[in-house]
């Protein structure tokens, strides 16, 4: 989209959550036609350019509308669940841009921040990569070129401002770089057969040979705590609105049905409200914690950690409830709950959730005073 085109959609002050939630009506009406091994939503981001939503994390003094710096990131965690409520393979790609342009923001020398910006506005999808292979990782040669691949990187041949993470040879900690790449190159979809998530485009991608656009920060700056595993509360935020989806489509069936006067029926589902809403409370509050920051670091990453491990039981009880509800019709193609089922049981599959709980309990033990008072600042 054309930057004064969007700039027309920003004087009109959008509200990103109202934004939000018209994206995310139009991505669950196309959701099945994209869940293909080939499939990208790219409709959908068009949708998130148009509206304003690509822009809306830049802060307000750049031209955005300051989405994740409002109090409490509320309106940051609303957008996240109602995206991934229309669409867990666009929530996807949403909070990754999010997640790039929240890193320009913090450690972005003042000329290139505006440059990323003004992408931004102009409707550049941006993504984060940071996951890559034992061998054959990127480096950043002492010519300024960038060798190497990145796997598992959401977006590939669509992110058109990637940013990524790189080492310089004999150096242990990464550097963050951005990537600028032409829509449908250097991309292998090939190794991309997932159950779910489809439509996310993930592979693997090839940035041999490129010159970044920017370096943001010093060596070290991508793992620095606590926004680098605190930061997981977005794609926990996305998740909740998955399990959002899988609750109304497993809630939908039995009202259509007639099956709601079943008292087990009945259960079942006041036991996934139960659910749902607790994880709804967890990520409220990591959002808002996160927001202040005015917690030591090591406990912002418990209560993150926390998160993530509640949001995912969240997830697995409701699926489980849902498909013993609806039963054998929830796993044939065309009803509402395969799908969003296949999607959220991938996206709720983290890295290392029994190293974020043992960390999260070694922090609580390590802490003087009453649990009621871990999470509130002294």
């Amino acid at each position: 989209m054309r930057e004064s085109a969007l700039h027309a959609v920003q004087g009109q002050a959008p509200d990103s959550v109202a934004a939000a939630r018209r994206v995310a009506a139009l991505a669950a009406g196309r959701a099945d036609a994209n869940d293909r091994d080939d499939g990208f939503p790219a409709e959908d981001v068009a949708d998130l350019a148009r509206t304003g939503l690509l822009a809306a994390p830049v802060p307000v003094g750049e031209g955005g509308a300051g989405l994740g710096q409002e109090a409490g990131a509320a309106d940051l965690a609303a957008v996240l669940r109602l995206v991934g409520l229309g669409s867990l393979a666009l929530g996807r790609l949403y909070e990754g841009h999010v997640n790039a342009l929240q890193l320009v923001a913090r450690y972005a020398a003042p000329a290139d921040r505006r440059a990323l910006f003004a992408d931004a506005r102009a409707g550049h999808l941006f993504g984060v990569w940071n996951t890559e292979p034992p061998a054959g990782g990127l480096v950043l040669g002492p010519d300024g070129r960038l060798a190497g691949v990145k796997t598992f990187a959401s977006g590939a041949g669509h992110v058109t401002r990637a940013l990524v993470t790189a080492r310089r040879p004999g150096e242990a900690e990464p550097l963050m770089l951005v990537a600028s790449l032409e829509p449908g190159t250097r991309a292998d979809l090939s190794a991309w057969r997932a159950q779910g998530m489809r439509a996310s485009a993930t592979g693997t991608i090839d940035l041999t040979g490129l010159t970044p656009l920017a370096h943001l920060g010093g060596s070290g700056d991508y793992h620095r705590q606590p926004h680098f595993s605190g930061g997981a509360w977005r794609f926990a935020a996305v998740q909740l609105g998955g399990i959002e989806a899988v609750f109304e489509a497993w809630r939908g069936h039995l009202a259509r049905t007639g099956r709601g006067d079943d008292p087990h029926q009945l259960a079942r589902l006041g036991e996934g409200v139960i659910a749902l809403e607790g994880a709804r409370l967890f990520v409220g509050r990591a959002a808002a914690l996160m927001a202040e920051e005015a917690l030591p670091a090591e406990r912002l990453v418990a209560f993150v950690d926390l998160t993530r491990l509640a949001v995912e039981r969240a997830g697995l009880e409701v699926l489980g409830l849902a498909q013993r509800s609806v039963g054998l019709q929830g796993f044939l193609r065309g009803h509402p709950l395969e799908r969003l089922s296949r999607d959220l049981a991938t996206y709720l599959r983290q890295p290392a959730p029994d190293r974020a709980l043992t960390s999260a309990a070694a922090t609580i033990l390590a802490v003087d005073g009453p649990m009621a008072a871990l999470w509130e600042p002294r």
